[in-house]
């Protein structure tokens, strides 16, 4: 594994080179001009989201109400981040709504208690919950999607889950296998799970959003990416999980060579799509609120640059278990 770190980094820093010289055909969009270095929100629907009348004009409503690493329960201002993506999480946990010509698609739910504020914020937005046909997710941890339960109740959605995420929505429970496992009270099951061997492109209302396999923090954990338009300017925006190599006492990455591995591949495979916008599980992980602090939401490469952070940490992180193994 340790043989293979230099070739890892450089075929990443390689990508992120390529990625950040790629003319796309799609018209230039410069940070000033995308929808995230505007504080006013998508007009709302709802006396929920009275407050952000009174917002000071130089910030993003979202910097003004959350702090970094914020509360995970804590409510937070729904925003459009560019062409139909929407922000409708809570300050400490992201949760994404892709609104498709007559379905929608969502991204993780938060915690049973966080759903009801992503249901609230999507429908501040103007937006009808029971139009939502596909629940996604990022991980299947209790903080992201403790409140798919809630969610699918709500709407009907379908949820989408792979081979290794699937038993966990039906039964609530984590594999023995995960870096996390008995960290976390069990979820609620979810009803209507849809699982499949693995999770390619899902398609509803036009929409057209792609997963890969980025394995690592959980066993099942998935990163997706898909194009948003407003106009003719077009970009790609990318949902990367959070890919920290965080466990319970006693486990151990180095005993877990397929992880590895499969941890491994879906970093080469994150660095490979040329993202201009990235989004993460947890806002600070992607330093989203920087971004909108300063206006600059655009980065080329930035998936490149992200998942070299995240095989730092990893490296770093065996690093520490191969020397703790020899001092024993």
């Amino acid at each position: 594994m340790f043989g293979r770190v230099l070739t890892l980094a450089s075929a990443l820093v390689l990508t992120a080179c390529t990625a950040a010289n790629t003319q796309t055909n799609a018209a230039p969009v410069s940070p000033e001009t995308s929808s995230l270095s505007k504080w006013n929100p998508y007009p709302v629907a709802s006396k929920d989201a009275e407050f952000l009348k009174n917002t000071p004009d130089d910030f993003h409503p979202f910097v003004a109400a959350c702090d970094p690493w914020d509360d995970w329960d804590k409510p937070a201002p729904p925003f459009k981040v560019y062409g139909n993506t929407y922000y409708v999480g809570t300050c400490g946990i992201s949760a994404l709504l892709l609104v498709g010509n007559d379905e929608h698609v969502l991204i993780d739910s938060g915690t049973e208690a966080g759903a009801e504020i992503v249901l609230r914020n999507i429908k501040t937005l103007g937006f009808d919950p029971k139009d939502i046909t596909y629940l996604l997710y990022s991980h299947e941890h209790f903080d992201h999607v403790g409140g798919h339960a809630v969610v699918q109740k709500a709407t009907g959605a379908t949820v989408l889950g792979n081979r290794v995420s699937g038993p966990v929505f039906k039964t609530g429970l984590s594999p023995s296998n995960d870096p996390q496992h008995g960290m976390h009270d069990a979820m609620a099951p979810v009803d209507n799970v849809r699982v499949l061997e693995q999770l390619g492109t899902v398609i509803a209302g036009g929409l057209s959003v792609t997963a890969i396999e980025t394995p690592g923090h959980s066993p099942g954990a998935l990163s997706w990416h898909w194009q948003s338009c407003e106009g003719e300017n077009c970009l790609t925006l990318a949902y990367a999980d959070s890919l920290s190599p965080i466990s319970r006492e006693g486990f151990r990455f180095t005993d877990d060579p397929l992880l590895l591995a499969r941890h491994e591949k879906g970093l080469e495979e994150l660095a490979k799509i040329d993202c201009q916008i990235l989004l993460t599980p947890h806002p600070s992980s992607s330093r989203m609120l920087k971004r909108m602090r300063t206006g600059k939401v655009i980065e080329s490469a930035a998936c490149a640059y992200y998942a070299m952070d995240r095989w730092r940490a990893m490296e770093k992180r065996l690093l520490d278990e191969t020397t703790e193994t020899a001092s024993d």
